[in-house]
């Protein structure tokens, strides 16, 4: 598992919950993703996969250097 660090903003864990995704289940998405891919409006790196609890969800970073991951938005999709 890459050795990332995550850095956390209270607007960014708020913008989380409001879609009932943590920041664990978002952290464990990004280190293991079932898929990856770039975000065709932004360009940004993704990530996909479960909550803990099963709900199948897109996570939305930047990668501000090799190892330090910025969150930028998660939220449910449909499964592929």
């Amino acid at each position: 598992m890459p050795s990332w660090e995550f850095i956390w903003t209270d607007e960014t864990i708020e913008h989380l919950d409001e879609h009932n995704i943590s920041p664990e289940d978002f952290e464990n998405v990004v280190r293991r993703p079932i898929g990856a891919g770039k975000s065709p409006s932004s360009g940004l790196p993704v990530a996909f996969g479960y909550t803990e609890d099963g709900r199948y969800f897109i996570a939305v970073y930047k990668m501000l250097d090799e190892t330090t991951v910025l969150p930028v938005t998660a939220y449910e999709v449909n499964e592929p």
